[in-house]
């Protein structure tokens, strides 16, 4: 059956289910529904709502999210020796506080995707020094945050160079942050699902697994200008049975892989490109949000602004039929 509505559905996020055996399963239900924010904002080199706003954060919170996924592009504050410019840590710390102030839980995306996937071992020392530095900064700060090791890893790293970027990481990350939930990626790439998947440690039950869901691209990303293979496409319509059928599929194949290994799933993208019809992208929009929900996956949508927005930050408004897809009124419940 494909979960399409969301009529008689009631999920209440903030405190764990009953069955919660892994801390990592408490703070996926506690995450909820999400928003990717900040990737390509000026805040990073110092600017003031520029153009994400400090009365965005709190704004999320009230439309009905309960988390928001940090992008962070931190490879360029790097110096030549791998430290960090202070100044943008100092950055990171403001955005921590004005997403925890507001009642959201901050995921920290390191989101540099385009150079590691060219260049697997200038990104792993750009990631190594990335992660020491941040776990020495943060230790036990903000418990609230949840780390994201990379973004959509994937091109020159393969599974076994992925696999082994993931035990150096979470070595880093666990000397000083032992009880810290990390968020570790499935490969970025067309193989089968078993190929994409990273190998984790039993003994670490504080780890969630991340996937993002565009398919078909033809639909998703129709009119993106970056994109010469679909920057020109006519209008691709979405929401036949066999579109429908086939992303509960996928996601379903995902699900059922992480019922076997006891791992919840953060579905950390998905979106559509503005120039899509508005229609079918609402369509598609709440039927991958409708099978998250039924799967009991966190979420975080593919955009707040910018290109896939879900908010106009010209004319200051909500797309209002693509949010009450992802937050429907009267189906969220905060948990207290």
């Amino acid at each position: 059956m494909i979960a399409v509505l969301f009529p008689v559905l009631v999920v209440t996020w903030g405190s764990a289910p009953a069955d919660a055996a892994d801390p990592a399963d408490a703070i996926a239900m506690r995450m909820g529904p999400g928003v990717n924010i900040l990737g390509y904002d000026g805040v990073w080199e110092g600017g003031t709502d520029a153009p994400f706003r400090r009365r965005y954060f709190r704004m999320i919170a009230q439309a009905g999210f309960r988390h928001v996924r940090i992008n962070l592009y931190a490879f360029k504050y790097l110096d030549a020796a791998n430290q960090l410019d202070p100044a943008l840590l100092r950055r990171l710390d403001w955005v921590l506080e004005q997403t925890i102030a507001a009642g959201l839980i901050p995921v920290i995306d390191e989101h540099d995707f385009e150079i590691c996937q060219a260049d697997a071992h200038s990104c792993t020392t750009k990631l190594k020094a990335f992660w020491n530095q941040v776990v020495a900064r943060y230790g036990s700060r903000y418990p609230e945050a949840v780390y994201e090791i990379l973004n959509e890893p994937g091109g020159n790293i393969n599974q076994a160079t992925w696999n082994s970027i993931v035990a150096d990481t979470l070595a880093i990350i666990r000397k000083a942050s032992p009880h810290r939930t990390v968020i570790v990626a499935a490969l970025n790439t067309e193989a089968p699902l078993a190929d994409r998947l990273p190998t984790l440690p039993d003994t670490d039950r504080n780890l969630i697994v991340t996937v993002h869901y565009y398919a078909p691209m033809q639909f998703t990303h129709q009119g993106a200008p970056w994109s010469p293979e679909f920057r020109s496409k006519s209008p691709v319509g979405w929401g036949s049975m066999a579109d429908r059928l086939r992303m509960s599929a996928d996601l379903e194949q995902v699900g059922a892989w992480a019922r076997a290994v006891r791992r919840p799933i953060y579905l950390g993208e998905f979106g559509v490109y503005d120039a899509a019809p508005a229609s079918d992208r609402a369509r598609y929009v709440g039927s991958i949000a409708a099978t998250a929900y039924r799967l009991g996956w966190p979420f975080a949508y593919w955009q707040f602004d910018h290109d896939f927005a879900l908010y106009d930050t010209v004319r200051e408004r909500w797309n209002e039929p693509v949010l009450r897809k992802l937050v429907p009124r009267g189906v969220i419940k905060r948990g207290e």
